[in-house]
């Protein structure tokens, strides 16, 4: 067991049976009164954010959780396939705790992928990732005095705004977290 008040950022814990992981920690104490502590965790089976306050005398059951660096095969409807580079052991991971990071994720490229016990909790993805614009109408010649932006279609079948200088061909780095368009990639 350990106290409300020795959970940091990153720390993960069973709170009401479910894995958690704190991501802000805020420790309060006003006047004469007992502290309080304000947890914002993520609830790692279902990726819901929840906001609480604590007594500073408050306990929690600490887990251990595991990273393993695997690497993404393919997926179907319900699961994503990850392989294990070292024992070639394959991995299911539900699409739902995915989420619409799926559409990141190229076949072959590896991602960090948390455990606790055998069950994979959640997959941590680059924040950046590179991709080919597989079709975008032409820019206008001579229009780059604003920023105006087109829809282009990229591989992963995702649709983003780039600006017009933007080819089809070309590849360009997007924020995974956001979806939305950052440099173009000269190779």
């Amino acid at each position: 067991m350990v106290l409300v008040t020795n959970l940091k950022n990153g720390s993960t814990f069973l709170f009401e049976g479910k894995p958690c992981q704190v991501v802000k920690y805020f420790h309060q104490k006003i006047g004469r009164g007992g502290a309080t502590v304000r947890l914002t965790f993520r609830n790692l089976e279902t990726g819901d954010l929840v906001e609480r306050a604590f007594q500073s005398t408050a306990k929690f059951e600490e887990i251990s959780t595991t990273k393993k660096q695997l690497q993404y095969l393919y997926s179907d409807s319900t699961n994503a396939i990850f392989m294990d580079p070292a024992t070639f052991e394959q991995i299911e991971v539900s699409i739902k705790i995915l989420g619409d990071d799926i559409n990141f994720i190229k076949e072959g490229e590896e991602a960090n992928v948390l455990f606790w016990d055998d069950k994979p909790l959640s997959v941590e993805i680059p924040p950046k990732i590179v991709l080919k614009v597989i079709e975008t109408a032409p820019g206008v010649k001579g229009n780059t005095t604003s920023n105006i932006y087109k829809p282009a279609k990229l591989e992963n079948g995702l649709s983003v705004k780039v600006p017009l200088f933007i080819k089809a061909d070309d590849f360009i780095r997007v924020d995974t977290r956001t979806g939305e368009y950052i440099e173009r990639v000269v190779n």
